[in-house]
């Protein structure tokens, strides 16, 4: 039988362990559920350490997020990539749009995010990489086609060869038939189609998106 003393030291480490899982899992409850002000929060402390790379102060609205998803042609078979999953925002209107949790990829760059979504999204494939080596991120899972890219990376703050290197890997992937959906706050096409081979498309104007973003739809273009 245990004796007082023991009993004295075990209730408090007990106690301390059931507190401390507590807290975990009210933390991974509120990821699971973040509020549009949370996201905004999280997505702005990681632009600030690392504008270069995260490309926007603000996570994608519902408005954009839902242009994007679709903007994926569900009955076409095999998986879909998304390329920076930042908060979650454009995967949680992928997953509600019909897209089967199976077929989904996401792929971020930011370590702290790529955590995040994978305590948002625990039945979702999360790869912590860079876009730049996409085929090779992609080889484990044994996955080297794909059905549609949809990217929310600040294509237009990077320079001509990381573009390159992103929409080469993507369209090795993406064949003829696929597609590579982007959205931009400029008033232009973030991807020159004549200079990266490729036809594209205004699909959507999300005016309610701050500041207003458009989407656009880009296939390669005819040989």
């Amino acid at each position: 039988m245990m004796d007082n003393a023991v009993m004295g030291r075990a209730v408090p480490s007990l106690s301390r362990l059931l507190r401390r899982r507590a807290v975990v899992k009210r933390r991974r409850e509120r990821l699971k559920g973040l509020s549009p002000e949370d996201e905004a929060a999280i997505f702005f402390t990681r632009w600030l350490k690392a504008p270069h790379r995260i490309g926007a102060v603000a996570p994608s609205s519902r408005f954009l997020a839902r242009a994007m998803a679709t903007q994926v042609d569900l009955r076409r078979p095999g998986p879909v990539i998304e390329l920076g999953g930042g908060t979650g925002s454009v995967t949680k209107a992928l997953l509600d749009a019909g897209l089967p949790v199976d077929r989904l990829i996401v792929v971020e760059r930011d370590v702290r995010l790529y955590k995040m979504l994978r305590r948002r999204f625990p039945q979702l494939r999360i790869v912590l990489g860079d876009a730049r080596q996409l085929v090779e991120l992609l080889r484990p899972l044994g996955i080297d086609a794909v059905s549609a890219v949809v990217s929310s990376l600040p294509l237009i703050a990077m320079s001509k060869a990381m573009r390159r290197q992103i929409i080469d890997q993507s369209f090795a992937l993406l064949g003829e038939a696929g597609r590579f959906i982007q959205y931009t706050y400029s008033l232009g096409s973030p991807l020159a189609g004549r200079e990266f081979g490729l036809r594209g498309r205004v699909a959507a104007r999300v005016w309610l998106n701050f500041p207003p973003a458009s989407v656009w739809n880009y296939r390669l273009a005819a040989a």
